[in-house]
């Protein structure tokens, strides 16, 4: 043996440990930073609302004033048959209590229902200010102080005890949706790989990169000030176990590939990540560049959820680019038991259905797309049955005690609001403010609160129900109206948020598809290719959200879609669809590089692919399928739909529609690039006798 080949032999050994170590090292000095970020997770007001809206201006103005931002609650005491006087002493009891106990803003008054069934009492208090923990204490004590007895029902509502109920939700995405997302996972990649060790290597690098994900947006937040929320954190995992598992499949797969080729572990997997590197890099790419047109959203939410999504991705593609690997090649052949690839062996010859999907797709190409296109169509009308924005009380699923308590206070005080607005305006105008609210049509009441920085706060109740036309209304007049003031509220806020949504997805819609469209010309070196998927993966997103449409009321009795949901199903559906199209037109790309005639190079890049896409696409509708079982409506709609669309283009569109559309145009498919100009091989039985 030469000295070359020992060196050569060492080298092998020598790489996938100093990538082992290079990964001990850096999860040593990312660990104390991933415990920390959900220290700096926030999911108050502003970090969802639009950051120029005038609900947010307000939300940031009262935070300035003497005692902070306010937390209002509503205590609603109700009794069917009408309110005794012993009802009436222990709410006065509990109330008194209440003021006790917690520093008040002002003394609280009851106000009695018509029909004398109902007193609530509107308290408010500077004491939690803008600590997220502290409110929720202050909720959770008064709720204890403030309960049901002898028959009487009490509830406590408004703004203060919703954003509770709220943050519950959000917190509840941190484990329960981790545990629940591997453990999707892991059964999935026990039925794809049946072998009892191969799917747990992915599965443990998966969790390797979102412990290092955690560690990177901890980082930015210092760094950057990039917002942290319970939403875009979540996000953040399930693009982790998603979008990894998916690279993990297509390296996993081309390792498989190449062993029976290559001889040395090492040197198949240098084959494999050369042959589906590019692909893996490519549609990364996309995802992130699609994930960062979201910081040109109005909207803190979508804004935020930005650069997590593509800290998750970047860190799930280098984990699954260089640790998987290491691992793999150090396990040996073995890693695949009892399914193990031997060196020079063929794999068992049976019948694929991904090549019998391919050949009924050759066959009729024009036919098969067209009937797919009316399909997708068809699908796509049913978005014309989405119901309206989804109000504040129908955002949950299961309905918590605020969502009770404005039920309540909606039946039994249907002439008036049990939910302020609150108007910020110039101290110095305060007084002529105050009275050209007062003399606002749709205006029950105003009163002035507290001043301090220049600005003076007004609430206002609408003589019009919460998040009715009638109160929609009067948002409007009072905004028009009022000079230098701003108009806020958790009324306000919902509307600000729809027309935030409208604004953002002008904006981001074209951005994502120009930056998508670039990186698919760019990797596949053509014009027409990247137009084709491109044009799927939005067709596939319309049926989706059709089919929302036809679920969200009917089935799941949904009374609303969350305004967000266009926007984000189409980011995710696009950056993530385009990824199954560029593994498949790479290796169709692969095949006609190396000879082969445009129905044959279709026909083989889906055989050869087909399961492994069809295995990435479960294992990320399953991921965010799990959004489904989370306690608010948007996650529910959100997971659902791009649940339902990652199939549909896994399915239908990149089986069926992109090789049918890429047999019928041939290699025009590759214009205007080189591949477009080659000419199809002579057959052998057409060319000509040897002189």
């Amino acid at each position: 043996m030469g000295a070359g080949d020992t060196s050569t032999r060492a080298r092998r050994r020598a790489v996938p440990w100093l990538v082992l170590a290079l990964w001990v090292g850096v999860l040593a000095v990312v660990g104390p930073f991933a415990a920390k970020l959900a220290d700096v997770q926030h999911n108050g007001v502003t970090d969802y609302l639009p950051a120029s809206a005038d609900s947010t201006q307000v939300a940031k103005l009262q935070e300035q004033l003497p005692g902070g931002q306010t937390t209002e609650l509503v205590l609603v005491y109700h009794r069917d048959r009408g309110l005794t006087a012993a009802d009436r002493a222990a709410a006065q009891r509990q109330v008194a209590e209440v003021a006790g106990r917690h520093a008040l803003t002002g003394t609280p008054r009851g106000i009695p229902s018509k029909d004398g069934t109902s007193l609530m009492y509107p308290v408010a208090t500077n004491e939690p200010g803008t600590d997220e923990d502290k409110r929720d204490a202050l909720v959770e004590d008064v709720r204890q102080v403030a309960h049901s007895e002898g028959g009487l029902t009490v509830e406590v509502g408004g703004a203060g005890a919703l954003a509770t109920d709220a943050g519950k939700v959000y917190q509840s995405l941190g484990g329960p949706l981790l545990y629940t997302t591997v453990g999707v996972v892991a059964v999935l990649l026990i039925l794809i790989y049946r072998s009892p060790v191969l799917w747990l290597v992915p599965l443990v690098v998966a969790g390797i990169a979102d412990f290092l994900s955690m560690g990177v947006a901890y980082g930015l937040n210092q760094a950057f000030g990039t917002s942290v929320s319970g939403q875009s954190s979540g996000i953040m995992t399930i693009l982790v176990f998603g979008a990894g598992t998916d690279y993990a499949l297509l390296l996993v797969s081309r390792y498989r590939e190449e062993l029976r080729r290559v001889e040395r572990p090492y040197d198949a997997m240098r084959a494999a990540l050369r042959g589906c590197g590019p692909a893996v890099l490519a549609s990364s790419g996309t995802v992130a560049v699609g994930l960062l047109c979201l910081l040109a959203a109005d909207l803190n939410s979508n804004r935020g959820m930005g650069p997590l999504g593509t800290v998750g991705v970047l860190c799930a593609l280098v984990a699954m680019l260089t640790l998987l690997p290491a691992l793999l090649v150090l396990l040996g052949r073995r890693v695949f038991w009892p399914l193990v690839p031997a060196y020079g062996s063929t794999p068992k010859a049976r019948r694929s259905l991904f090549a019998a999907m391919g050949t009924s797709a050759g066959r009729r190409p024009l036919t098969v797309l067209a009937g797919g296109a009316v399909l997708l169509g068809a699908l796509a009308l049913g978005a014309l049955n989405l119901p309206g924005a989804v109000k504040q009380q129908d955002s949950f699923v299961d309905r918590p005690e605020s969502v009770a308590a404005m039920e309540t206070l909606a039946e039994a005080y249907p002439e008036r609001s049990a939910q302020p607005m609150d108007v910020l305006t110039p101290a110095d105008r305060a007084d002529a403010t105050l009275a050209a609210i007062r003399g606002t049509q749709g205006v029950a009441g105003a009163q002035k609160g507290r001043t301090g920085d220049g600005w003076t706060e007004i609430s206002v109740t609408a003589a019009a129900p919460p998040q009715s036309a009638g109160e929609t209304a009067t948002i409007e007049r009072l905004r028009h109206d009022l000079d230098d003031s701003y108009v806020g509220g958790p009324s306000a806020q919902q509307i600000d948020l729809v027309d935030t949504n409208a604004r953002d997805r002008l904006i981001v819609v074209p951005i994502v598809l120009v930056s998508v469209l670039l990186i698919l010309i760019v990797l596949l070196r053509s014009l027409v290719a990247p137009l084709m998927l491109v044009a799927a993966v939005v067709a596939v997103w319309g049926a989706a959200l059709g089919i929302g449409g036809l679920v969200f009321g009917p089935v799941f009795g949904f009374e609303g879609t969350d305004p967000g949901l266009g926007l984000l199903s189409f980011v995710f559906l696009v950056a993530l669809g385009v990824d199954y199209g560029i593994f498949l037109m790479h290796r169709m790309r692969e095949e006609s590089t190396r000879g082969a005639e445009p129905v044959a190079a279709a026909l083989t890049a889906l055989r050869t692919t087909g399961g492994v896409i069809a295995s990435a696409g479960l294992v990320l509708a399953a991921t965010f399928a799990v959004l489904t079982n989370m306690g608010l409506v948007q996650l529910v709609e959100l997971g659902f739909v791009i649940a339902v669309g990652v199939l549909l283009d896994t399915f239908l569109v990149r089986t069926y529609l992109v090789t049918s559309a890429s047999v019928a145009l041939g290699r025009k498919v590759w214009w205007p690039g080189r591949l477009s100009r080659t000419p199809d091989p002579v057959p052998p039985e057409r060319q000509p006798e040897p002189v």
